[in-house]
């Protein structure tokens, strides 16, 4: 028996993860997290010193502001996700174990406008918004490892909107 390759929850979305999932196995991740308790924590912990709100320098105000490609960022906890082997896999989230509730938080920052003009760069520069991504690290849980059921993968995640300038010219 395995897991399909692709998850029900990816049928309604188009992104490489899930944040909601019904088919989600909160239970026999807690089982084997009571089980593994201790091996568990200290993978946990090589992740969960990551705080995704330090990460990133934010203006006090908004009007400081200023994108040249129109993005929308989320702080998401995502229940599945394709890893950079193109492997669908659980990420733990939301599960309590002795008193102690593992989460993962990660910051993703989407194109809304990706590989079109960048508004406000004039028309005599070449230049296109660009999704940038970056490589995330969580913990997973794969049901089919009988002797201990966690690892840390990695998953390229959208993480920032760029605007690409080519060279300038000029049309006569």
């Amino acid at each position: 028996h395995h897991e399909p390759a692709v998850p029900a929850c990816a049928a309604d979305t188009t992104k490489p993860w899930c944040l909601k999932d019904d088919e989600y196995p909160t239970y026999e991740i807690k089982h084997a997290a009571e089980t593994h308790y201790e091996k568990l924590l200290s993978l946990y912990a090589d992740v969960a010193d990551l705080d995704t709100s330090l990460s990133v320098e934010r203006p006090k105000i908004l009007e400081e502001e200023t994108y040249l490609c129109p993005s929308e960022t989320a702080y998401v906890k995502p229940l599945r996700a394709i890893n950079t082997e193109g492997k669908w896999r659980v990420i733990v989230n939301d599960i309590e174990v002795h008193y102690e509730t593992l989460t993962q938080t990660t910051r993703i920052e989407e194109c809304l406008t990706s590989g079109y003009a960048c508004p406000l760069v004039p028309e005599c520069y070449e230049s296109k918004c660009l999704q940038k991504s970056i490589h995330h690290r969580f913990l997973v849980y794969d049901a089919y490892d009988q002797y201990f059921p966690f690892a840390i993968e990695t998953f390229t995640l959208p993480a920032s909107c760029a605007c690409l300038l080519g060279a300038y010219t000029i049309d006569h």
